[in-house]
């Protein structure tokens, strides 16, 4: 593949709907080029946007639980560089289901959706990004430990934990990157996860959120912030 033409580039994995493909609409509007992913037999909303998108939106297929898949994306993108990786991945079991109540099966399905195999796209990955670039991942408030007063949302929440720590530890491995390493709360969003009862419309949290992430370009090292840049305490 030839490289791309256009100052800015993005590389967004998990990007079929909601934050994802609003993040990809953002970045469109901002005239960023932007490869995005969805996962294979699914042809998500992301298609909707190409023909406005002159050229700048291009799809890619992944399933990020499944580590050839991502292998086989970092082949086919070897040729490029990007300004901002940014990997969006999240399930959630039951709200009502407890650490106590959790099958082995779910406990899993889970983890290995929301921690383990964004880790993996980022070390996958991270060589696509410029010296002077953004890696990101979506993490969410609810992964803060000194903000868990009230319990709720154990699983999801122990995800997110895992997740945060698992890039602390990315970070204290790469501690003489340039790079920007950020990790990303929209805040409680309407989106399918989120719910109709969320605080936030995507209107809200996405525009935000990329007006935050664009804040901390050339800052090196890793952050927790919010959707409007706000430090969330570990």
């Amino acid at each position: 593949m030839a490289p791309f033409s256009f100052e800015k580039k993005l590389l967004i994995v998990g990007a079929s709907r909601g934050l994802g493909l609003a993040m990809v609409e953002e970045y469109l509007k901002r005239g960023w080029q932007v490869v995005a992913t969805e996962r294979a037999g699914n042809k998500s909303k992301l298609h909707n946007l190409l023909a406005a998108s002159d050229g700048r939106l291009e799809i890619e297929t992944v399933d990020i639980t499944c580590p050839d898949q991502v292998a086989a994306l970092r082949s086919r993108q070897a040729s490029r560089t990007f300004d901002l990786l940014f990997v969006n991945a999240g399930v959630k079991n039951d709200d009502g289901e407890t650490i106590a109540d959790v099958s082995t099966e779910e406990f899993v399905r889970v983890m290995i959706t929301n921690a383990l195999s964004p880790m993996r796209v980022i070390e996958a990955l991270q060589d696509l990004v410029c010296a002077d670039g953004t890696i990101g991942i979506m993490s969410s408030g609810q992964g803060s430990v000194g903000n868990n007063v009230n319990g709720n949302y154990e699983v999801y929440r122990g995800s997110k934990a895992a997740l945060n720590m698992f890039m602390r530890s990315f970070a204290a491995r790469h501690a003489n990157d340039s790079r920007t390493l950020l990790l990303m709360a929209p805040g409680w969003v309407r989106t399918e996860m989120g719910g109709p009862q969320a605080r936030l419309s995507i209107e809200e949290s996405v525009p935000n959120l990329v007006d935050a992430m664009d804040a901390q370009s050339g800052k090196a090292g890793l952050q927790y912030l919010d959707y409007l840049g706000r430090p969330i305490p570990w």
